[in-house]
């Protein structure tokens, strides 16, 4: 039996690559480190790369860089801001903005920062009224309300936001407790075209020479903060083979669910979204061709659709690849072949599997439908609003703990910052995406469908949309407001056109979420767990967690990889970006770099690679040395990185990093954005 769990665990083992992981901030691998990298973090290390990383709430990373709340994230996800701050006579998305002064630094309609201040282990409370007899349903109705409970008492008595975060789908639950900034404001961005140089043809690819990057600043009572902690730009940058880390909060990994899980996502979950992608960048595209204000608007949907459609079609390539699947089956036969030898783990964890397996047929039925009455089928922000307008008149008269999740006190204050932002709302585009999600509502589920019926009708898709966008009033943000007051009570009779509509979907969606929740997400939470059990018991947790877009640490290398037998070298630089302008889209310089050529040192590192752990939500991390200093800004992943989100390798798959010395570079020189230079480097004159 000895011997079986050696050769066991030395398989698994064997299968990981030396700096895989993102890592939570309190199970970092610290004897990895020292192992490998000879290098050994002290706490306050620690503390401050934690407490100098921040998150966005619109999915993406950053980190404060000098002591007056200055942040630097990645311009694709400051983006949101940027459209929102724009107009048709302002377009800061394709010209750039610069704060040549605080007082000329724009505030974020809808922005919130997080910096987590504290992580606490809470898996016995989140687990201390589940019964071994309840069902998996049962069960995660505790587990649900217990959590409820708990991030109000949290919230009340630290005036944080707190998060329960689910671990090893269910083996481990962690609170996190973060400081909430919401007075954001914009500081600089360059132009499209030099934070995109290349377009979508170079996205996931590398080499590449792009200057993603904004600066935030994060204000309280209408003054810069004091940052929680900072981390410096390096003075040096980084050098091949050198040691560095990645800081960030990673969206969503898969590498620890089932074979049935996986097969799932190949066959079903991903197939469904890109042929709503598809359809949706279609739509939207088309509507850019239309003249006038249009074209503005289709380029700033289209940046994340695309992104969205080349990212998905690269992982979905990588789970078809036979040896990558095969690798999962065989990794998941090691594990059960250890649970299988042991009669008491076997009793305990054995069938576990086999219930996720079941769970998948359940999923496959009712997935599209779910996902298509929760929101596809109405792709509209009006639609979204009138939905959590409506909801709130249902969930907030109740308690806390029997809440839908989303309408629970701790996320509150979030939630109608959402709800009531100002940030303006053009009626042309959602009639554009309310009628293609409208027809891709139709045609996946029928004209027969009861929701379908209801919504459209003996109408088309696109009258539909087009009554439905000229009906409401909800782009009033004071109508909005009147009818979320009192717990919502004027949005459960309101007669407003899309919160009828929304009124008229809402029992079947319901009924659909909640057959969801109890029979595919209870069974996989419960087995889940049993599984991370399982695991425990035969490899501790020297195992990370998939990615929950929460705060991780990743470890890797400045390293060139080999592509077709040729070597391609770890750093770009400005002599490669300017003999990559053909002038012909999407290879056209950004106007006021061309200017700077003369200016700018040509062997000026720009962007650069590495080998750490990341996928999407890392977008704005820190690259960092072990000194504790930027010395980039992760962007993006080649091409060959988006299978890590099941398997990890580091053969060819690299993070891509603007460099630094690049970002100072462009800001001296192109941009004359002194008063940003001079605060990045008194910050590195501080530290």
């Amino acid at each position: 039996m000895r011997m079986l769990r050696l050769i066991l665990l030395l398989s698994f083992v064997g299968g990981l690559v030396a700096d895989e992981g993102m890592w939570p901030y309190n199970r970092l691998p610290l004897e990895q480190l020292k192992e490998q990298h000879s290098f050994e973090p002290t706490a306050g290390w620690i503390d401050r790369l934690q407490r100098g990383s921040v998150r966005l709430n619109n999915g993406g990373s950053g980190s404060f860089v000098s002591p007056t709340g200055l942040v630097m994230t990645n311009h694709h996800v400051a983006a949101d801001c940027i459209r929102k701050l724009s107009s048709e006579e302002k377009d800061y998305i394709a010209d750039g903005f610069y704060a040549s002064s605080r007082q000329r630094e724009m505030k974020c309609p809808d922005l919130e920062l997080n910096v987590l201040m504290e992580i606490e282990t809470v898996t016995e409370r989140v687990n201390r009224n589940v019964r071994p007899e309840m069902s998996d349903a049962d069960k995660l109705e505790a587990q649900k309300a217990e959590i409820a409970r708990m991030t109000k008492d949290c919230r009340d008595s630290t005036l944080m936001r707190c998060d329960v975060v689910n671990l090893y789908q269910g083996g481990i639950f962690d609170l996190y407790k973060y400081k909430r900034y919401d007075d954001v404001r914009l500081v600089f961005a360059p132009e499209f075209a030099a934070a995109f140089f290349g377009g979508d043809p170079d996205n996931f690819t590398y080499p590449r020479y792009c200057l993603d990057v904004s600066f935030l600043r994060v204000y309280e009572d209408g003054q810069p903060i004091a940052s929680p902690s900072y981390l410096p730009f390096s003075k040096e940058g980084a050098a091949e083979q050198e040691l560095v880390f990645v800081s960030g909060h990673p969206g969503s990994t898969r590498r620890l669910l089932t074979e049935s899980q996986l097969r799932f996502e190949r066959d079903r979950r991903m197939p469904f979204l890109l042929d709503w992608l598809h359809g949706m960048a279609d739509a939207i595209q088309a509507y850019g061709r239309s003249g006038g204000d249009a074209a503005r608007l289709s380029r700033d949907q289209l940046f994340s659709l695309d992104n969205s459609i080349k990212a998905y079609t690269g992982r979905l390539a990588g789970l078809r690849r036979p040896d990558l699947f095969q690798s999962k089956v065989d990794q998941e036969k090691q594990l059960r072949d250890l649970v299988s030898a042991d009669e008491e783990n076997q009793k305990k964890f054995g069938d576990a599997w086999d219930k996720i397996a079941g769970a998948q047929s359940v999923k496959s039925e009712i997935y599209e439908e779910y996902r298509l009455l929760e929101g596809l089928g109405f792709y509209s922000r009006y639609y979204t609003i009138a939905k959590h307008l409506y909801r709130m008149s249902q969930e907030l008269p109740k308690p806390n703990e029997d809440r839908l999740e989303e309408y629970r006190e701790s996320g509150l204050v979030s939630l109608n910052q959402q709800i009531y932002s100002p940030a303006p709302i053009y009626p042309e585009l959602e009639v554009v995406k309310l009628d293609q999600s409208l027809k891709f509502l139709r045609d996946r589920l029928g004209r027969n469908h009861p929701v379908v019926a209801a919504v459209l009708g003996n109408k088309r898709p696109d009258a539909a949309a087009k009554a439905l966008v000229d009906s409401t009033g909800l782009a009033d943000v004071e109508f909005r407001r009147s009818l979320g007051e009192d717990n919502a009570a004027a949005a459960k009779t309101s007669d407003d056109a899309m919160i009828a509509m929304v009124r008229s979907v809402d029992e079947a969606a319901r009924a659909l979420r909640k057959r969801y929740e109890d029979e595919v997400e209870a069974v996989e939470t419960a087995n889940g767990g049993l599984i991370a059990q399982a695991r425990f018991a035969a490899f501790g947790e020297s195992v990370y967690p998939d990615a929950t877009f929460s705060l991780r640490l990743s470890i890797g290398l400045v390293r060139a990889y080999l592509d077709e037998g040729k070597r391609v070298a770890p750093f770009t630089d400005f002599d490669g970006l300017y003999a990559k302008a053909t002038g012909e889209d999407p290879y056209i310089l950004a106007k006021k770099l061309l200017q700077a050529k003369k200016r700018i040192k040509g062997e000026t590192p720009y962007n650069l690679v590495s080998t750490n752990d990341i996928t999407g939500g890392n977008s704005g991390s820190p690259l960092i040395n072990s000194d504790g200093e930027v010395v980039g800004l992760i962007f993006d992943g080649n091409i060959q990185s988006l299978s890590n989100d099941f398997l990890y390798s580091d053969r060819q798959a690299r993070a891509v990093s603007v460099d630094t010395r690049g970002i100072l570079a462009a800001l001296r020189h192109a941009y004359n954005a002194r008063r940003v230079v001079s605060e990045i480097t008194s910050a590195q004159a501080q530290q």
